[in-house]
C-alpha cells in the first residue's frame, strides 16, 4: 500500500519536517491551507480526499512561510495578565476599563455592570474558581447580547445569511464559523474578545462571517473582507497586538 496516497481524515495529526500538524477537512475547501494558532501550533486545512503525499509536499513548500510566522509569533509572545477578584481590580468590556466592586447582594445576579463598576458578590469572590466561572459567564451573556445586534449589519454588507451565534471558550482562536450546522451555519466567538474595543470585535465577527462565502484565507477571502472593512489589515494588526494581552481567565490561585 502506498502510504502517500492515503486520504487524510479530520482530526488526524501528521508529522512533516519535524513539525506536528493538526488536520481539518472541509467539504467547502478546494485548496490546502495552513494556520499558525495563538499557541504556535499548526493546523493544516485540506479538502476531502486529500492524500498524505500532496499534503506533505504542500507543507514542505510552505516551510519558509511557516518559519516566518513562527518567528513573528515568538517576537510577539503572549503576555496575558492575571486577575484577582478584589476591590479595584481592572476588567475590560468593549475596550473600556471597569473596576471591580465587591458587594453583599446575595439576592442579585452574581456579576453585574452598574454605574461604571463591575459588581461581584463578595461571598463568591472568596472562591476564586467560582468567581472566575461567574465573571466568564457574565462576559458570555453580555457578549452574546452585543454580538446578536451586530450580525445583521455585517451579514447584509457581505450578502451572507445571519448565522446562529454562541459565545464560549473556543481555544486558540478568537472565533470560528461552521457551514451546514443548522439552517444558517454556526458562529462561535471567544468570550475574551469582548474585552476588545468594539471595532475589533466587529472585525472578528466580519472575519468569521466572510467564511460563509469563502473558505480559507486566500486572495478571494481577503478581497471580500476588504470590501466590507477597507482597513481590515490595520484592524488585524491591532487585534494581534491587543489580543496577546487579553485576560483569558488566569488568576493567582489558579495558575
Amino acid at each position: 500500500m502506498d502510504i502517500g496516497r492515503t486520504a487524510l481524515t479530520d482530526g488526524q495529526t501528521v508529522m512533516v519536517n519535524g513539525r506536528r500538524l493538526l488536520v481539518t477537512v472541509s467539504a467547502r475547501r478546494k485548496r490546502l491551507g495552513l494556520t499558525v494558532e495563538r499557541d504556535a501550533s499548526l493546523t493544516l486545512r485540506v479538502p476531502p480526499d486529500c492524500e498524505l503525499g500532496r499534503a506533505e509536499e504542500f507543507v514542505r513548500q510552505s516551510e519558509a512561510w511557516i518559519a516566518d510566522k513562527l518567528r513573528l509569533r515568538e517576537e510577539h509572545r503572549p503576555a496575558h495578565p492575571v486577575r484577582s477578584f478584589r476591590d479595584g481590580e481592572s476588567f475590560f468590556y468593549l475596550g473600556r476599563e471597569y473596576r471591580l466592586l465587591l458587594v453583599d447582594e446575595s439576592d442579585a445576579a452574581p456579576v453585574r455592570l452598574v454605574a461604571g463598576r463591575l459588581r461581584l458578590d463578595a461571598a463568591i469572590a472568596g472562591n476564586p474558581r467560582q468567581a472566575r466561572r461567574e465573571v466568564v459567564a457574565w462576559y458570555r451573556r453580555a457578549g452574546l447580547r452585543w454580538a446578536q445586534g451586530r450580525l445583521q449589519p455585517w451579514g447584509a454588507r457581505m450578502e451572507v445569511p445571519e448565522p446562529d451565534v454562541a459565545v464560549r471558550d473556543v481555544g486558540n482562536r478568537w472565533g470560528t464559523y461552521r457551514a451546514g450546522v443548522g439552517e444558517r451555519g454556526q458562529m462561535a466567538l471567544h468570550w475574551a474578545v469582548f474585552q476588545l474595543p468594539a471595532h475589533l470585535v466587529d472585525y472578528v465577527i466580519a472575519h468569521e462571517l466572510a467564511h460563509a462565502r469563502v473558505s480559507g484565507h486566500g486572495a478571494d477571502y481577503w478581497a471580500l473582507l476588504r470590501r466590507a472593512i477597507p482597513d481590515c489589515e490595520q484592524r488585524k494588526a491591532e487585534l494581534d497586538d491587543l489580543g496577546r494581552r487579553l485576560w483569558l481567565g488566569e488568576t493567582p490561585a489558579l495558575r
